[in-house]
């Protein structure tokens, strides 16, 4: 129901990025998500379960979008593909933090009675250190470069002259039709659509399974979320290096064909070693992990190549709810296994 919540809300969030200081909501949407994930603790039933995760996708909906659309305001194009590869692989440092705090939950309690469930305690913990960033977040976010609390007001200039070549400003609250037109009726949105439908239907087993797939390796539950960990900082590597090399070289789209590389070789990897050799397809695990790369890049290409921001948001929109309808194919046959 994640997916569902999340497609449901991104194109309202979209519009509402355009239309409401864009700092102030994407950290509000940062605090309701650790709020809600927070709310998982108190679930007691399949179908509160469900809710939850229908929110937890409505609250992060505006979360890539509204940080790709702050990348864009604040730095120039050849810069934009590294700094979304930074903002986008503490993904990985979430896996790598998660998965240790979750180990260690699970040992505890193993050996030592508490009062209230494992699994709570990863919620609750998780929620409220989300909510605290949220907070900082709204506090040190400037919804442009006028408003930076941080910056003279030679240095608010300054920031605003050294963007002024990617010709596209630093936001526009008007909504207009015709650049909705435009996104619909270009060749390249359905591009950017399909890509990112295509390949997240494998990212949608992997993503949400890959504890279950760690233990169908021959570990146990405990270990899969120990060993899951090095799949982040593979995540944390390759997006940093990668988006740092794109833009460097100029083609982002070509580095990040590498991450699609090592991800069909770390299936294949999975998929043709012998059963009994489980280390060898753990590291294919580990290699599928670079898999981000080319949705990152994507991502900053629209940031940075698409004119006009009712258009430059339609585009984005399209594109995540592309990356949940293939999410949602993905983990339908894997979570029927």
């Amino acid at each position: 129901m994640f997916y569902f919540g999340y497609i449901a809300w991104e194109y309202p969030t979209n519009r509402l990025l355009q239309r409401l200081p864009i700092g102030k909501y994407s950290a509000a949407c940062v605090i309701a998500w650790g709020l809600t994930l927070c709310c998982f603790a108190a679930v007691k039933d399949f179908a509160g379960a469900v809710a939850v995760r229908f929110m937890l996708g409505v609250c992060e909906a505006a979360v890539t979008p509204g940080f790709a659309l702050i990348t864009s305001q604040w730095y120039t194009r050849k810069e934009q593909g590294a700094r979304t590869g930074i903002w986008f692989s503490f993904n990985g440092f979430a896996q790598i933090f998660g998965g240790l705090v979750a180990y260690g939950i699970a040992k505890g309690t193993e050996h030592h009675e508490a009062s209230i469930a494992g699994w709570k305690i990863v919620f609750l913990l998780t929620g409220c250190l989300t909510m605290v960033v949220g907070v900082i977040f709204l506090f040190t976010v400037p919804d442009n470069q006028m408003n930076a609390r941080w910056l003279s007001k030679d240095d608010r200039i300054l920031a605003l002259e050294r963007i002024r070549i990617n010709q596209q400003g630093v936001g526009n609250k008007h909504f207009k039709w015709y650049q909705v037109r435009e996104a619909l009726l270009d060749p390249i949105t359905w591009a950017f659509f399909f890509y990112a439908l295509i390949a997240d239907i494998p990212n949608g087993g992997l993503s949400n399974f890959f504890s279950q797939l760690i233990t169908s390796f021959g570990y146990t539950a405990q270990e899969s979320l120990l060993y899951g960990t090095p799949g982040g900082a593979v995540e944390v590597i390759t997006l940093i290096v990668g988006g740092w090399l794109g833009d460097r070289l100029g083609n982002r789209i070509l580095v990040a064909s590498s991450g699609l590389i090592l991800s069909i070789i770390g299936m294949s990897l999975i998929v043709g070693l012998p059963l009994d050799n489980n280390k060898g397809r753990l590291g294919g695990y580990y290699l599928t992990q670079a898999s981000p790369m080319p949705f990152v890049a994507f991502l900053s290409l629209i940031s940075s190549n698409i004119a006009g921001y009712t258009k430059k948001t339609t585009v984005a929109a399209l594109y995540l709810i592309g990356y949940c309808v293939g999410n949602i194919i993905g983990r339908s046959p894997a979570g029927s296994q």
